[in-house]
C-alpha cells in the first residue's frame, strides 16, 4: 500500500514504466510479459465490457473508452504473488508491527479527534469505538497509508492477467465502475492498494457499496477523505457480520498441543462449548472459569517459543470476516485492547 508507481499526469510516462518494469521482471508468468500494453484491445476486456453494460445499464462503448489508458502495472503482480520462499508464520513478529507504541499514541489522538462520532457508531452499531479504531489503524495507520496504485490499473492488471484469482477481480472491477456511477465519479480517479482497497478502512469495491455509511450526513458515503463516513462504515461492517454487543472478543487459555490440535481442526466457525474445551484440558491463563460462550480454538504460532492458545468468540469471528487470518484479527482485538486501556 505504500509503494508509489506512477503519478497520474503523464500516459506516455505511464506506458514507459510498465514497458520497462516488464522487461526488468523475468520471473513474471509468460501470460503477463505477452499481455498486449493496451487493454481496450484485449478480446476479453471487451467480452467484460458487453457483460457488464448488459447487466447493469452501462454504455458498452464508454465502458471500453475508459480502458484506453490503462495499463498492466507488474509491481502488482509481484506484490500479489506468493514468496518463492514464503517467511515461517510469527506471531510475535507479526504482532510486533500493530501493537506498538506508534499506533497507540496515534489511536489515542485518532479517538479523541472523532470522538463524537466513534460515541454514535458505538450507540448505533454496538461496537466498542477501541475495535473500530484498531481496525484503522491496522489497516491504514489511521488514514495515512490508504495506498498509491491506481485502482482501475491495479484491478485490471489482476482481473486480467492474474488466473489464480481472476474471477474475484473482475467482480471487484465490475463493482469499481458501480462505485464510480454511484458517486457520480470516474473509475480512473480512484487510488488505493495493490489489491483493490480503498480509503481509510480499505474496503473493496464492493464492500465499500454495500456496507459504508453516510455517517457525516452530506449525502455521500465517502471512505477516502471522510473519517467519520470510515468510522460509522466499519462499525456497519461488523454488526452485518455478526457483531454482539457487549459481549468477549477472546479469552487467553492453556491447554497442551496435542490437545487442542483436533479443535483447532474445528475450523474458524466458532462450535467449540465450554464444556468440551475443559474436557480437552483447558484452563483459564487469569479468569476464574472458562467463558460460557461457542468458540473456536486460535492458534498463534512462533516459531522456537510455546504456542498461544486463545478461545475466540462470535465477535472475534466478526473480526475474521475483515480478513481471514487469525494474526490479523488477534491484532485487532489487541490494539483495540491498548487503545481501551490508554
Amino acid at each position: 500500500m505504500t509503494d508509489t508507481i506512477i503519478p497520474p499526469s503523464s500516459s506516455r510516462r505511464r506506458a514507459l514504466i510498465a514497458a520497462g518494469a516488464l522487461l526488468l521482471s523475468p520471473a513474471l508468468p509468460a501470460r503477463v510479459r505477452s499481455t498486449p500494453e493496451r487493454f481496450s484491445e484485449r478480446d476479453d476486456v471487451r467480452a467484460f465490457c458487453a457483460e457488464l453494460a448488459a447487466a447493469q445499464g452501462f454504455d458498452e462503448g464508454t465502458l471500453l473508452a475508459q480502458f484506453t489508458d490503462v495499463r498492466l502495472q507488474p509491481r502488482v503482480i509481484q506484490l500479489i504473488r506468493p514468496p518463492s520462499s514464503p517467511a515461517v508464520k510469527s506471531w510475535a513478529r507479526y504482532r510486533s508491527r500493530f501493537v506498538e507504541p506508534v499506533r497507540i499514541r496515534a489511536g489515542l489522538d485518532f479517538l479523541s479527534a472523532w470522538a463524537s462520532a466513534f460515541e454514535r457508531a458505538e450507540a448505533q452499531y454496538g461496537v466498542p469505538r477501541e475495535i473500530v479504531a484498531a481496525i484503522i489503524g491496522v489497516e491504514t495507520l489511521y488514514g495515512r497509508h490508504t495506498g498509491d496504485f491506481e485502482l482501475l490499473d491495479a484491478l485490471s492488471t489482476l482481473a486480467f492477467t492474474w488466473p489464480p484469482r481472476a474471477e474475484l477481480f473482475r467482480r471487484e472491477l465490475g463493482e469499481l465502475f458501480m462505485l464510480a456511477r454511484d458517486l457520480g465519479r470516474s473509475a480512473g480517479d480512484f487510488r488505493g492498494s495493490y489489491a483493490g482497497a480503498l480509503g481509510y478502512p480499505q474496503f473493496l469495491p464492493s464492500s465499500w457499496r454495500r456496507f459504508a455509511v453516510d455517517f457525516d450526513g452530506d449525502g455521500r458515503s465517502d471512505l477516502i477523505d471522510s473519517p467519520v463516513d470510515a468510522i460509522g462504515s466499519v462499525a456497519a461492517y461488523l454488526s452485518a457480520h455478526g457483531w454482539e454487543a457487549g459481549q468477549p472478543v477472546a479469552q487467553r487459555i492453556l491447554i497442551d498441543d496435542s490437545a487442542a490440535a483436533p479443535l483447532v481442526a474445528a475450523g474458524v466457525e466458532p462450535s467449540i462449548d465450554a464444556a468440551t474445551a475443559a474436557a480437552a484440558g483447558a484452563r483459564p491463563l487469569r479468569e476464574e472459569a472458562l467463558i460460557a460462550k461457542p468458540a473456536t480454538l486460535v492458534d498463534l504460532v512462533t516459531p522456537d517459543a510455546p504456542t498461544e492458545y486463545w478461545l475466540g468468540f462470535r465477535n472475534f469471528y466478526a473480526i475474521t470476516r475483515y480478513n481471514r487470518s487469525y494474526f490479523y484479527a488477534m491484532s485487532v482485538f489487541q490494539l483495540g485492547e491498548a487503545l481501551r486501556a490508554g
